[in-house]
């Protein structure tokens, strides 16, 4: 069942008030994300994955970007041993806290490469190789919530915002979201990042090209 998103009251111009917007459906959603069972969010994950494997942007890329599940996230594990065994890079982040900008590296082995890195999210351990945006053809963007214009409600770290305007413009931004991620409407400034697909188990959204 899709949460009862609070929409904002009219635009919001920024400050307090977009805060404010974007932290009502950031509960809302992840409230409606946590109670989902685990055979559903399963169930999800692999209708996700089939979907993004037979996009053609998928088909293309050489090198996917992707985060690894969190707390009730989808699993993206079986789309990274996937494209580890299509011969494709796989690029993961692993959060800098001092700089506050993700780190990128090649992932090879997702058992031995991988540990709790911040506030408990897999990450790749910091020894090994690393990777440059430049590498990345295929982001596989996380996120709380999106709407049907593109836009992402994260989780408020920043860390994707700053990261994605490195990667080439080319570069296909697709989010994978159950769908009650999608919501109606997402609080958001123009710094705001948005993305090109959004794959749900029962659809494909393609969005407007990107200003």
């Amino acid at each position: 069942m899709a949460p009862a998103i609070p929409a904002p009251a009219g635009p919001v111009a920024g400050g307090p008030a977009l805060r404010e917007a974007k932290r009502a459906v950031r509960v809302a959603v992840l409230a409606a994300r946590d109670a989902l069972g685990a055979d559903e969010r399963t169930a999800a994950a692999n209708a996700i994955t089939a979907r993004v494997l037979a996009l053609p942007h998928y088909a293309a890329a050489t090198a996917v970007l992707l985060t690894l599940p969190f707390r009730s996230e989808w699993d993206t594990v079986p789309l990274a041993r996937a494209a580890l065994a299509a011969g494709k890079a796989v690029i993961v982040p692993r959060v800098d806290t001092q700089s506050r900008v993700l780190a990128l590296h090649r992932v090879h082995d997702l058992e031995a490469a991988i540990v709790p890195g911040y506030r408990g999210i897999p990450e790749p351990r910091p020894d090994l190789p690393r990777a440059s945006a430049a590498d990345v053809t295929l982001a596989l963007v996380p996120g709380v919530a999106f709407d049907g214009r593109g836009r992402r409600l994260g989780y408020g770290g920043g860390y994707y915002d700053r990261l994605l305007p490195l990667l080439a413009p080319a570069v296909p931004r697709i989010a994978g979201a159950y769908e009650l991620q999608l919501v109606a409407e997402v609080p958001a400034a123009t710094h705001d990042i948005s993305v090109d697909v959004i794959v749900t188990p029962l659809r494909v959204l393609v969005l407007p090209p990107r200003a």
